[in-house]
């Protein structure tokens, strides 16, 4: 009886591990990803910007198998390289297959130098296994075998061919078990709903047809689960006998666009007929595109299973059953959707809260459904803060540590960790948990709502009445001083979106009073009322002197009136000086106020009136002038001494900045 062949959940076990997924971000890599990871826990998605990554965070993937790495950089790949020690690294990193994607440098660095950095990496025993492209035969498109001359016909074409010549070079310099699969038109789960099968599908499943170009120009169709295979079974299948080669991942089979709606019209008993050219050809529309799969049959023993008709109907399946136009479709319009959010804690004197803080915060995060990161800035706290932030980073991938060299004071802790935030939105908060955790669900339903900013408006202090009384004034007075308007009550735990982030972290200025700053950059804002509670350990760190200066800055940065008010009282007080003096004058030559004062003392309460407004005056001006020689200095808002992230402690100035750069881009 003759074997039966493995199925492909039973070839991935067979996998070498740890595996990564580069591009798993991508159409074809979030399949390959997400059939691994349902069997294997030591599969990584690597991808060069999280944030956006719509497909990974709609399937919910764990946050520690998410591996932020840019290919292009040699810092990021051999980081995560030496981390992990990958075993089986399948590449889907790609740019430049869509014509939205038209940056012509970036081709070349994504494909090529990309290519580079990953196989510098490799070792003798490991597997690497390339997503090639069927663009790299070009003109000569017509069912070519892989020993046929290759054409390239654009950027993109040549960038692949270029990546195939580098895996064969390794290949046989260094021993490197590569293999490159030129891949043609997979379709399937999980791909942009704007391209052609998944829009005809959809439209399809409505009883529509969308727009198309000419019913000539032909596609070799390969359903996705083929695609998979093909990558799995080259993996198990790269040897000395074959590794640098490329293979055709193709059915064989010429589909012209007017075969393939005539399928669909079949499958979904569609009475409407399609209008042909509504939409223009494009450049590298081709009528006799299809590959040739002979060899990858011959040494791999992989061939396409699927009928189209058959991938039709799963991919029709898959859309009714994820709820297409609901979850899909908006994901991918606003790859926002499922989005992580990091919470940044300004800390100082805050050990004891701090694990308190970390559980209220996981449970919430749980309980939002959302992916999370959690920021602990150390303000050079003179308690054992940095090491109760290393246990959690021990403990939780998710958690980072940030260390500062002074008190460098809780504006530029916020700074210093929305700098290096990867989250979609950043909640900024004190570590004495007077700005409550439970808050956040409230600020996240109104960012859901398109609320760029949401604060925290603080209805009621748990504190001493005339304490709360004097800030309630301050605010007041502040409101009406300043010449933006900043929200009453509002401190600094607020949620913010990342673009926003983004434009504080540019602003140039030294001295940054946040609360004043998120006003001023404008965008769509919005508060929440909450109570604040008193500290839950010690004591604040707040007094009179420090409150007085905080007025002083919320003032001298956002208000002129200062300025304007001594201004005024220059003018009025002039022309009572000059009143007094016409007084002074007629009284004495017409003798009719026979009191008019004959002593210095009407000298000295002027002197000592003017001369106190002078001084008063003068002391304005030099708050003014402190704050533009501060300006001047260009001095850094902070400095780090060190990074702890995940098991990782970045301590020397290098690292720190490598990663900052890394976490930028």
């Amino acid at each position: 009886m003759p074997e039966q062949p493995l199925t492909l959940s039973e070839k991935i076990l067979q996998l070498k591990g740890p595996i990564f997924v580069f591009g798993a971000s991508g159409f074809i890599g979030v399949n390959l990803f997400h059939e691994i990871f349902k069997l294997r826990k030591d599969c990584y998605a690597l991808t060069h910007d999280a944030t956006r990554a719509w497909r990974l965070k709609t399937l919910d993937v764990p946050f520690e198998n998410v591996v932020h790495c840019d290919v292009l950089s040699k810092n990021s790949v051999k980081e995560v390289f030496e981390k992990y020690q990958p075993r089986t690294i399948f590449n889907l990193a790609a740019y430049g297959a869509y014509s939205k994607q038209n940056n012509i440098n970036l081709t070349y660095e994504t494909n090529v130098v990309g290519t580079v950095n990953l196989l510098e990496n490799c070792m003798t025993e490991s597997v690497y296994i390339h997503a090639g492209s069927s663009s790299e035969y070009g003109f000569n498109c017509t069912a070519p075998t892989e020993e046929d001359r290759v054409e390239p016909n654009s950027h993109y074409a040549v960038s692949k061919v270029s990546a195939a010549y580098l895996l064969e070079f390794y290949a046989k310099t260094k021993g490197l078990n590569t293999l490159n699969l030129r891949l043609y038109s997979i379709y399937g789960y999980w791909e942009e709903p704007d391209r052609l099968i998944p829009r005809l599908i959809e439209k399809a499943r409505h009883g529509q047809l969308p727009s198309f170009v000419s019913p000539d120009i032909s596609r070799d169709f390969v359903f996705i689960d083929d695609c998979l295979d093909a990558f799995v079974m080259s993996a198990l299948g790269v040897g000395a006998s074959n590794r640098g080669k490329s293979y055709n991942v193709a059915t064989g089979q010429k589909t012209t666009i007017g075969e393939l709606v005539e399928v669909t019209r079949g499958l979904f008993n569609l009475q409407i007929q399609p209008e042909w050219g509504s939409m223009t050809n494009r450049k590298w529309d081709l009528a006799d595109w299809y590959g040739d799969p002979a060899n990858i049959q011959a040494d791999l023993g992989w061939q396409a299973t699927t009928p189209l008709a058959e991938g039709l109907t799963k991919t029709r399946d898959w859309q009714e059953s994820t709820g297409y136009e609901n979850r899909i479709i908006p994901a991918f319009e606003n790859p926002y959707l499922n989005p992580v959010i990091t919470a940044i804690i300004a800390c100082y004197k805050d050990a004891q809260a701090i694990p308190f803080m970390y559980e209220r915060l996981v449970k919430m995060f749980n309980d939002l459904k959302v992916r999370y990161e959690i920021i602990f800035v150390n303000d050079n706290s003179p308690d054992n803060q940095e090491e109760v932030i290393d246990a959690l980073c021990d403990q939780d991938p998710n958690v980072v540590g940030i260390s500062h060299s002074r008190n460098f004071g809780s504006q530029s802790a916020f700074l210093s960790g929305m700098e290096i935030a990867t989250g979609d939105a950043v909640v900024l908060m004190d570590g004495d948990l007077q700005d409550p955790p439970e808050i956040i669900p409230a600020f996240y339903e109104k960012w859901n709502e398109g609320f760029d900013v949401v604060y925290g408006v603080r209805t009621q202090r748990e504190m001493k009445p005339q304490v709360h009384f004097f800030y309630k004034l301050f605010y007041k007075i502040f409101q009406n001083l300043s010449y933006i308007t900043i929200p009453r009550d509002a401190g600094d735990f607020s949620l913010i979106d990342r673009k926003v982030v983004k434009e504080l972290v540019d602003l140039p200025e030294t001295e940054q009073f946040l609360r004043g700053l998120r006003a001023w950059v404008g965008f769509k804002q919005t508060g929440v009322p909450y109570v604040r509670p008193e500290r839950m350990f010690g004591v604040s760190t707040n007094n009179w002197r420090k409150n007085i200066w905080w007025a002083k800055k919320a003032i001298f940065s956002f208000s002129f009136a200062p300025l304007e008010l001594m201004s005024y009282a220059g003018f009025f007080l002039t022309g009572l000086s000059f009143l007094g003096i016409i007084w002074q004058i007629a009284a004495r030559l017409m003798d009719f106020d026979p009191r008019t004062p004959y002593g210095i003392s009407t000298v000295i309460i002027l002197v000592v009136f003017f001369g106190g407004l002078t001084i008063l005056g003068i002391s304005f001006l030099g708050e003014y002038i402190a704050k533009i020689f501060e300006e001047t200095k260009k001095r850094p808002k902070f400095i780090r001494t060190r990074i702890r992230r995940g098991p990782k402690a970045y301590k020397s100035a290098d690292e720190i900045r490598a990663l900052v750069k890394q976490l930028n881009k």
